[in-house]
């Protein structure tokens, strides 16, 4: 049966539904054979992804390494089975192979890929690098993305054109608190690997779906209505919460998401940054200084040296290699321990203090100055960030029976996911804070669900998901995790050095579905054509209350202000210039992504309207 005709090839109904976990440090990707036996619907397989792990030598992990090295010319081709003149390395080897370049390693992309205060797709990475001509986050992303389409490929659809990556059904996963604009370079970079049918999918709700599979029937006897769960998801690049209650649906469990946490750029990466630290200053106390290049180095070591030691609880220490300087790099490499009671007192007590349940980040004066960089959280502790999270969610679970509907958030279960929670101890030190908290408070503590995957739960659960659509098992409610709204400009009088008021509309409440769009109130606005304009827009994880239409005067507190939209907009036969009196009609599309269309009132056309994409591709119409 034919679906559709898109990109010059005709694409027959898709074979597999195929779960992408796009990841900070790992990309994974799991798969479903949708012409399985409905009355028997397997688990998600793990695809092992052909790499390159050394020079010359390809094999096959569950994991890719989300890291891109950019070789000399004098290393000659970096051959794969599929292309055997490739300029690049992506995975295992451009990890280790960047390790001893760095000024060639890209990594952390999709931390970047969120980076509020860059043109996101501007050549940045590596940051500061002046060794090779540089790409940008979504390059980066689109790279890792192509490789597990070529890999595929030539695994499945050498003989079958049909079983192709590009003809399945795809659901690739992202922060619950990416915002609009990384969600579409997410789609973009997507788009430039050959994918189309995609579907955005949050983190914390694949790892559900992945535990879900894995439980079977009996995690109706793990949770119970009235439970609310809370999801951890702490990756390489970023800490995310979610808040998910167990409710009675007529009489059957249900699950609904009813709060995401802010975006957080705290993660691995900054754990590998403190283990790098202070291993620096141990070799310093012995007269061995770094400078910036072997610095860079002893960071990708220390992320080597965590994972080892998290990943075989028996070992006492592991070894940091760093190279040294000049053409004799063996002969001048310096040679350290990270032991396992340094790497627990640096990362459980630095990233997992114990605090008071009001505790809340804290912030920092900034220089005026500064390096190009991510922008890391200020306030390291985790545990604090959560405790405002819970805090400033308190009002989630209003209007649930047998929610406790104020105060903060009380979690009665847990579930981890992501790379650092791999290590025992932090989560041991993140449930008993949780259950302090409780304790306090008089509440039930809350409990951990076992079972869950850490490194591949969210290619699963994507996967999984993919055939939850398709009514073939549970479904969690959520929508949006945020309001949105755009910004209405007042008509006044101009005034010296005083902007005129702006006016939030609310165009898409919280919880609007995936694929379901609404017009909003009857009200006469005036879309400016034919000229350059900005479109403003904002956003809130906590007014959950404001209906289609709400309009808020002056940006009240807790609405975020979202990057700008700059455009022109065609003026379709009129004059540039032109107020068009319009009414707004906003979607939510499938991939999870915002539009906004106005719509004339008077057309000159036929159904004369103009759609603005919740993005920055610096175009309308």
């Amino acid at each position: 049966m034919l679906l559709r005709f898109a990109g010059g090839f005709l694409l027959s109904t898709p074979r597999y539904v195929v779960g992408i976990d796009l990841g900070t440090t790992h990309t994974a990707l799991a798969y479903l054979d949708l012409q399985s036996d409905p009355a028997y619907p397997p688990s998600p397989r793990v695809f092992a992804i052909p790499q390159l792990v050394a020079r010359d030598t390809v094999e096959s992990r569950d994991l890719l390494p989300s890291f891109l090295y950019l070789p000399h010319e004098s290393e000659g081709p970096q051959g794969l089975p599929w292309d055997a003149q490739r300029t690049h390395v992506v995975g295992v080897y451009a990890r280790s192979r960047g390790a001893e370049a760095p000024g060639r390693l890209v990594s952390s992309a999709k931390s970047w890929l969120c980076h509020p205060s860059i043109d996101r797709r501007s050549a940045v990475l590596p940051a500061g690098s002046m060794e090779v001509e540089r790409v940008s986050p979504v390059e980066a992303s689109f790279r890792y993305l192509e490789h597990l389409a070529e890999a595929w490929d030539h695994t499945f659809a050498r003989g079958d054109q049909a079983l192709a990556l590009r003809h399945q059904e795809i659901v690739l996963t992202v922060p619950a608190s990416f915002d609009a604009v990384a969600r579409e370079l997410t789609v973009e970079a997507a788009y430039a690997a050959g994918l189309e049918n995609i579907t955005l999918l949050e983190e914390p709700q694949a790892a559900l779906y992945a535990w879900l599979d894995r439980a079977g029937n009996h995690w109706r006897k793990e949770l119970h209505p009235g439970d609310l769960l809370l999801v951890v998801d702490i990756g390489g690049g970023t800490s995310d919460f979610s808040a998910i209650a167990v409710v009675n649906q007529e009489g059957s469990l249900g699950l609904e998401r009813v709060a995401v946490g802010d975006h957080i750029l705290l993660g691995g990466d900054n754990m590998d940054l403190a283990l790098a630290y202070a291993l620096r200053q141990r070799l310093k106390a012995e007269d061995k200084d770094l400078d910036s290049w072997q610095t860079s180095a002893l960071i990708h070591a220390c992320r080597t040296a965590k994972e080892q030691l998290f990943a075989t609880p028996s070992l006492a220490e592991a070894s940091v290699v760093i190279p040294g300087r000049g053409s004799k790099l063996l002969s001048g490499a310096i040679r350290i321990e990270l032991k396992r009671e340094d790497l627990e007192r640096i990362l459980v007590d630095g990233f997992f203090p114990w605090v008071s349940a009001d505790a809340r980040p804290v912030g920092r004066a900034r220089a005026a100055l500064t390096t190009l960089g991510l922008p890391y959280a200020s306030d390291a502790a985790i545990t604090r960030h959560l405790a405002a999270f819970l805090g400033r969610q308190g009002g989630a679970t209003a209007g649930l029976h047998g929610f406790v509907a104020s105060g903060p958030l009380r979690p009665t279960a847990v579930l981890f996911n992501g790379g650092v929670m791999k290590g025992e101890p932090l989560r041991e030190r993140l449930l008993s804070v949780l259950q302090g908290w409780a304790r306090e408070a008089g509440a039930p503590e809350p409990r951990a669900l076992e079972g869950a995957d850490l490194d591949l739960g969210v290619a699963r659960g994507a996967a999984v998901y993919g055939f939850a659509r398709r009514g073939r098992g549970i479904r969690i409610r959520g929508g949006t995790a945020r309001s949105y709204y755009v910004g209405i400009e007042s008509a006044a009088p101009a005034v010296p050095g005083i902007e005129p008021p702006i006016s939030a509309l609310c165009v898409a409440p919280f919880g609007m579905e995936e694929g379901t769009s609404v017009d909003l109130p009857a009200r006469e606005l005036g879309l400016i054509v034919g000229e350059p304009v900005r479109f403003r827009f904002f956003s809130s994880s906590v007014r959950r209350e404001d209906p289609v239409g709400a309009e808020l005067e002056d940006a009240p507190e807790h609405l975020e202000e979202m990057p700008p939209l700059e455009v022109t907009l065609p003026p379709e036969g009129r004059r540039a210039g032109d107020v068009v009196p319009v009414s707004l009609r906003a979607s939510v599309t499938e991939i999870g992504t915002l539009l906004l269309e106005a719509v004339a009132l008077h057309p000159s056309i036929p159904d004369e309207r103009w759609k603005i994409e919740f993005n920055v591709r610096g175009e309308g119409g």
